[in-house]
């Protein structure tokens, strides 16, 4: 019977703690998207304040921030504005999005 060395099993250990900890670690991406076009805007027209078309002129922002999902053609799809909603996944997470 063959025996591993134990360098080998330290490091093939260390890979798995490495992956667990970045995947249940993850953010899922975060964009700023028009919540009735779903198309996505620049940054700035998420934060109070920002862009000259923000809101109803008061000030508060156009967009709201998406969070996940995939981009085409300017328009967001599969994701969520409920950051909570959003699996992170990933190998040891559990189901309530991470830590």
């Amino acid at each position: 019977m063959r025996r591993l060395r134990s360098s080998t099993v330290v490091l093939g250990g260390m890979g798995v703690l490495a992956a667990t900890i970045t995947a249940c670690g993850a953010e899922p991406d975060k964009r700023c998207v028009d919540p009735l076009s779903r198309e996505e805007l620049p940054r700035y027209e998420c934060e109070t304040g920002g862009g000259s078309g923000g809101g109803d002129g008061d000030g508060s922002p156009r967009g709201s921030y998406y969070y996940g999902g995939s981009v085409r053609d300017k328009r967001v799809s599969g994701g969520s504005f409920n950051k909570a909603a959003v699996d992170t996944g990933g190998f040891g997470c559990s189901g309530t999005g991470g830590g």
